[in-house]
């Protein structure tokens, strides 16, 4: 029994769609900093190639504005104001473009991973975290020591990527300082770029490896036990409105299965109007007929409209519509009572069929057939 009991509560089971909802009502949802990370860089990247005339025409303009001084502004405090102020607001209209996107690769980054999500659970303190016991336990726990390795591992890769640029570029920083204003701020754009686009490729793999591994840390940390589903089946079921759902499914499902089975029926019987019924009847395989669709009001004008696309025989009789209705379920048979004037209605429509092949005269229309006094019902 106890290795039943240990079995039962193993969290070997994927979560189930209510304890994904619920973690992510708390704020639990699957997240890359690596990917915020790589859509920066990629957008910075993007961002130095497209705009980089625009801010190298900028930049230009800054610094010669700024390198031709007169004497008389050097010394004068306000002058030397009025130029610090346009040299900022040059210098931060020039970079705008690229903090634009690189804003919105910050908003986009976390969104491509786990979508938007704004929890106020999520927000809102915790008491355990401000246990010291319990904050030295997370620091010196196995994750703890696994998150650090990575985190390692990551400065470590962008570390030597970072090295190895500046290895292969030293030469032209240090060539820079020998050019002319505007070919020393074409220069340096061009680095700028080349360094962004191999830092976003370094950041790629890394992001590639870590995005599967935090789907799979999620999903691991939600898993759930057998006994939790059932817990969570009893907590879910027992609820009025989850029954009220589950029970308009299934009528709906039900309604869907039988207006498929109209264009199967030999006769469709009406009230006209407030009831409809379909019925079919195999001399070869069936005792008796067998109602496949019945419905009021919009379904029986459905059922109606069923049967003329289908060229299936519509026969108005609101007695012995209302009687079948009220007597017979879908997929029964009608009851004994019914027999004779079923049999009419039949026998009208499998006449017709034969007069319409040119076999045979055309058969009267079935108008008075009577039903028993038990079979007789009012609207």
């Amino acid at each position: 029994m106890a290795e039943g009991d240990d079995s039962s509560q193993e969290k070997t089971e994927e979560p189930s769609a209510r304890r994904l909802e619920k973690a992510r009502e708390e704020g639990q949802i699957p997240r890359s900093r690596d990917l915020t990370t790589t859509a920066v860089l990629l957008l910075a990247a993007i961002g130095l190639w497209v705009f980089a005339e625009f801010m190298g025409g900028k930049l230009l303009g800054i610094t010669r504005e700024n390198f031709i001084i007169s004497r008389t502004d050097i010394f004068d405090t306000n002058a030397m104001i009025s130029h610090l102020v346009r040299a900022i607001y040059q210098g931060m209209l020039s970079m705008a473009p690229l903090m634009v996107l690189l804003l919105i690769a910050s908003i986009v980054g976390p969104i491509a991973l786990g979508g938007w999500l704004m929890s106020s659970k999520a927000m809102m303190p915790k008491l355990s975290r401000m246990d010291p016991i319990a904050g030295l336990k997370r620091i010196f726990s196995l994750k703890s020591l696994i998150e650090l390795f990575k985190a390692l591992l990551k400065v470590s890769i962008i570390l030597l990527t970072t090295i190895w640029l500046l290895f292969l570029y030293a030469q032209d920083m240090f060539r820079i300082s020998d050019e002319a204003v505007g070919n020393a701020i074409v220069h340096s754009l061009e680095i700028s770029i080349y360094a962004t686009i191999a830092l976003a490729a370094t950041t790629i793999v890394i992001a590639a490896v870590d995005i599967p591994l935090q789907l799979y840390e999620h999903n691991k940390k939600l898993k759930m036990s057998r006994q939790d589903l059932k817990d969570e089946a009893k907590d879910t079921d027992g609820k009025p409105e989850v029954k009220g759902r589950i029970r308009q499914l299934q009528r709906e499902m039900a309604q869907r299965r039988m207006m498929a089975n109209v264009p199967m029926a030999d006769v469709v019987i009406t009230n006209p109007t407030h009831f409809a019924v379909a019925l079919k009847y195999d001399p070869e395989t069936m005792d008796t007929p067998i109602m496949l669709a019945k419905g009021g009001d919009n379904i029986a004008l459905k059922i109606r409209e069923i049967a003329k696309a289908h060229n299936i025989e519509t026969i108005e009789s609101p007695p012995l519509a209302r009687a079948i209705y009220y007597t017979t379920e879908i997929d029964q048979a009608i009851p004994s009572g019914l027999y004779l004037a079923v049999a009419q209605v039949l026998a009208y429509v499998f006449q017709l069929r034969n007069y319409r092949k040119g076999k045979g005269q055309k058969p009267q229309y079935p108008r008075n057939i009577t039903l028993p006094k038990d079979m007789q019902f009012d609207e």
